[in-house]
């Protein structure tokens, strides 16, 4: 019988050698990777402390140059109601309010009446039939109301209101004011289809034949100002409670108001 030498690696009981037990890491080696790992702690934090104190470097410029507003393009030959909306569009998309016609010399905003922004809500309570006028102006995507108001010598009162929507197709601001123009000539309202007013191509004045009158209060001599510009629609309050209306002056206002859009 053959003695086993100490050097052989011993054997199972099928005679396959065992495999050697897992190496345990000493003292040495554990102290040399923390080591290690402190070193490049060590490295990332002196980087970062460099960094720190080294002096912003400045980007480099863009390459693309400085963007402007184009100007608006004179009308020509060439010119279509589609170029003409590009052109206007850029008015249009910053503060609508902006774009209200400036209040006379000596007149005060109006007490208790909406001043900069209207809310649609609002703005429709302001129809015989609030419900309806709301649902409307939701379903026919309005985007926003400016509104200023004054008055003069207690006698003069006036609303201006530019209602802008959300349609792509420039639509819905002229079918807005279509829609409204349709029934001023009827005997509860104006009572006559209106005045064209000069270069708009779509705005009326409506100065009412008959005053508004209601038990208690003096009769109210009205006047109503519809037009629209792309995606704006123009709409004027003129009022005065001691003689009927000059339609020479609210027109005068109207085309202050669309030389502005």
């Amino acid at each position: 019988m053959q003695i086993q030498e100490e050097h052989e690696k011993p054997r199972g009981e099928h005679g396959v050698p065992e495999a050697p037990a897992p190496r345990r890491w000493g003292r040495t080696a554990l102290i040399v990777a923390g080591a290690a790992v402190l070193g490049v702690l060590a490295g990332t934090v002196t980087g970062y402390a460099v960094q720190y104190e080294r002096r912003p470097t400045p980007l480099s410029a863009l390459s693309q140059p400085e963007l402007r507003t184009p100007k608006t393009v004179p009308a020509g030959p060439d010119t279509t109601p589609l170029t003409v909306s590009a052109n206007r569009r850029h008015r249009t998309d910053g503060d609508l309010r902006t774009l209200l016609v400036k209040k006379p010399k000596g007149a005060q905003a109006r007490k208790a009446m909406s001043e900069g922004w209207t809310s649609v809500m609002s703005f429709a309570g302001g129809y015989d039939e609030p419900d309806e006028s709301f649902t409307d102006l939701v379903e026919s995507e309005i985007r926003r109301i400016a509104t200023t108001t004054w008055e003069q010598r207690g006698e003069v009162f006036v609303t201006v209101n530019l209602l802008q929507f959300r349609d792509e197709t420039r639509t819905a601001a002229a079918e807005w004011a279509r829609g409204q123009q349709a029934y001023m000539p009827q005997q509860k309202f104006a009572g006559n289809a209106g005045e064209l007013i000069a270069g708009s191509g779509n705005g009326r004045v409506y100065v009412y034949n008959e005053p508004h009158r209601e038990a208690g209060y003096e009769p109210l001599y009205q006047a109503r100002a519809i037009a629209y510009r792309g995606d704006v629609a123009m709409e004027i309050w003129y009022i005065n409670n001691t003689r009927k209306v000059s339609e020479k002056a609210v027109t005068a206002l109207a085309e202050q108001q669309l030389g502005r859009l």
